[in-house]
């Protein structure tokens, strides 16, 4: 189990790492909004990952909160940018 969760640590990691690269220079702030939301996820992942290795689930409201947030975030951004796109 150690060393799933090394591996898991080290991905979840590079991911983090790339997506706050894309958050600090993406071209577009529709770039930016899917990075913030993949980070999200990311440490959503994190957190369902710790739950799991040390066998409790007390952070389970945070993880759907998280969820939900990430999830009205995103649908707030795309019915943002489907508004723009029909007004040019």
């Amino acid at each position: 189990m150690g060393v799933v969760v090394i591996i898991v640590t080290v991905l979840l990691s590079l991911a983090s790492a790339g997506t706050i690269y894309r958050i600090a220079k993406g071209p577009s702030l529709l770039d930016r909004v899917i990075a913030a939301d993949v980070l999200l996820a990311i440490f959503g992942a994190a957190l369902t990952t710790e739950m799991a290795m040390n066998r409790h689930i007390d952070n389970l409201a945070l993880l759907v909160v998280l969820t939900v947030i990430g999830f009205i975030g995103s649908v707030t951004v795309a019915r943002f940018v489907a508004h723009r796109k029909e007004d040019v």
